[in-house]
């Protein structure tokens, strides 16, 4: 996924009637405020039990060349939030005017940021702390109604949050990659039977309404709403299993080209990737690290660190296809009994702890199977949370697309360089994931929380 840059403020999008629209999400001010400061606090939090569980110099380390040190992304939220709500929502003068190239995540390559005059991590908290206090005076004095489409129903206010937690994603990622002793800790998931369910799903063909033009803190990227048609198809019931990816592994997957696109091939004989991020091969089984621990590859769970290549060339293995964005959210959001589109696979209500694994509750995908009340109309479980799942699809504008507030969060990303991961993952939390929310990232990146499912034509 992206990162955030500068402001460009321009307009709402054209046609879209604006945040206010969404039922689930109409409110009053004061509850709308009070929902944009519940999501400002979760996210402070969690970026402060990331940047606390470890000593100064793992924050001031680069972990991998992928991904910033976690020093720098402290810093950036703080400069993002004061660039976004004290200046412009707000109109007030820079605080630190001096350090807005250093955090701008375009003018910075990840590998290049250790070299930077980063802040220290104490004068990066403080620096944060100290904007987040005059943000949320910012929150208190703003009206979310009177036609400025950047404080209309807390819009500016979510962004941030969902920059935020973004960007906690981020960071729990470089944890995973940190070598050395374990850091964080979460409870497991609640343990299910092995699931023993119908193995895929159809989906009817016919037209579904896709993206959104009414969520009061959708992204531009999710805009607008728009008919799509589609053709019956059939869907994994549940994501693909690690037991599942490795019969593929036993199978010789990763030594025949014929399940390969050509570039992927490329990739992996050049890096010598044999197996999942993470993973190897020790006395007859598969092992795994997750966050500084060694742990038997568990074989229910859904396949984690994989890139778009390994995900494709098992669906060819295994006669199926990725399926493509479009289905992935029609099969997530398509109520066949309404025709309508729900704002999640369970209905218009907020995520619960019944619904999905998000929000970093647990540091591992729950068990395939899971969470029955989360499952969509039609059945399909587990669509929300997890493991992001990689789509067929590269990610492009939806018809009548519009930038907003700044073409650097989408725009810029359009192209055939980037595929299309959708669900979000145990790391994303509920306000930075949607029915209609979209993920992006080159087909070779496998460090994200990354899985996938399958699908099939109908006919």
């Amino acid at each position: 996924m992206t990162e955030s840059t500068s402001p460009t403020p321009t307009t709402h999008p054209t046609g879209d009637p604006g945040p206010a629209g969404d039922t689930a999400l109409a409110a009053g001010p004061e509850a709308l405020r009070a929902r944009a400061l519940r999501a400002l606090t979760t996210a402070r939090a969690r970026t402060a039990l990331l940047t606390e569980c470890v000593e100064e110099p793992d924050l001031l380390a680069q972990h991998s060349p992928l991904m910033s040190p976690l020093v720098w992304d402290l810093a950036h939220i703080g400069n993002q939030e004061e660039l976004w709500l004290l200046r412009t929502v707000a109109g007030r003068e820079a605080m630190r005017p001096e350090i807005d190239g250093i955090y701008d995540a375009f003018e910075h390559s990840r590998a290049e940021r250790p070299s930077l005059p980063l802040l220290p991590p104490e004068e990066a908290r403080r620096y944060a702390a100290e904007v987040r206090g005059r943000a949320l005076d910012v929150l208190e004095g703003t009206a979310f109604q009177g036609g400025r489409a950047l404080t209309e129903a807390g819009f500016a206010f979510g962004m941030i949050a969902q920059h935020e937690q973004q960007h906690d994603e981020t960071m729990l990622i470089t944890h995973q990659l940190r070598r050395g002793p374990q850091a964080l800790t979460a409870p497991d998931p609640a343990p299910v039977p092995p699931y023993e369910g119908p193995a895929e799903v159809l989906v009817p063909g016919g037209p579904f309404t896709m993206g959104t033009s009414t969520e009061p803190w959708a992204l531009d990227n999710e805009r607008p709403a728009h008919r799509r048609e589609v053709a019956a198809f059939h869907i994994d019931t549940v994501p693909v299993t690690n037991g599942a990816y490795q019969e593929f592994l036993a199978d010789g997957g990763y030594e025949d080209a014929r399940w390969w696109d050509p570039a992927g091939w490329a990739h992996i004989r050049e890096h010598s990737i044999r197996a999942p991020q993470f993973w190897r091969r020790e006395g007859g089984q598969w092992l795994r690290r997750r966050f500084g621990v060694t742990e038997v590859v568990p074989p229910g769970e859904p396949v984690l660190h994989v890139s778009w290549y390994e995900a494709d060339a098992y669906a060819r293995w295994a006669g199926r296809r990725l399926p493509t964005e479009t289905e992935w959210e029609k099969a997530a959001r398509f109520d066949p009994a309404t025709g309508r589109s729900r704002r999640y696979p369970w209905g218009d209500a907020d995520p619960g702890p019944d619904h999905a694994n998000l929000g970093q509750r647990h540091l591992r995908p729950a068990p395939a199977g899971s969470y029955p009340q989360g499952a969509s109309p039609l059945g399909v479980r587990q669509l929300i949370g997890d493991v992001w799942e990689w789509t067929a699809s590269d990610f492009l504008p939806y018809p009548g697309f519009t930038a907003f507030p700044y073409k650097e969060y989408s725009e810029v990303f359009f192209g055939p360089e980037y595929k299309v991961l959708r669900g979000g993952s145990f790391a994303v939390d509920p306000v930075a994931c949607r029915g209609t929310f979209r993920n992006w990232d080159y087909p070779i990146r496998r460090q994200i929380f990354s899985g996938f499912r399958t699908a099939r034509d109908a006919a």
